[in-house]
């Protein structure tokens, strides 16, 4: 069974999929029949979503503890 951290990083992976995919062929705003497509928006909710995405993974990986040193 997989843990929560990889199944964070492989929805974050399937959304920079979505990405590429996008930026590869972009798609102007258009409506069709009455129904809007808005790729600007389908855009920025991925990059939304990728942001979250890393913050959950951070929180998922666990506590971590930075060590530093001071000069005397």
């Amino acid at each position: 069974m997989a843990t929560r951290a990889a199944n964070i990083q492989t929805a974050l992976d399937q959304v920079a999929v979505l990405l590429v995919e996008l930026t590869v062929d972009p798609k102007p705003d258009y409506s069709v029949d009455g129904k809007s497509y808005s790729w600007a928006s389908y855009f920025s909710m991925l990059v939304d979503k990728q942001e979250s995405l890393q913050k959950a993974l951070a929180n998922a990986s666990g506590p971590y503890e930075i060590s530093t040193r001071g000069y005397v």
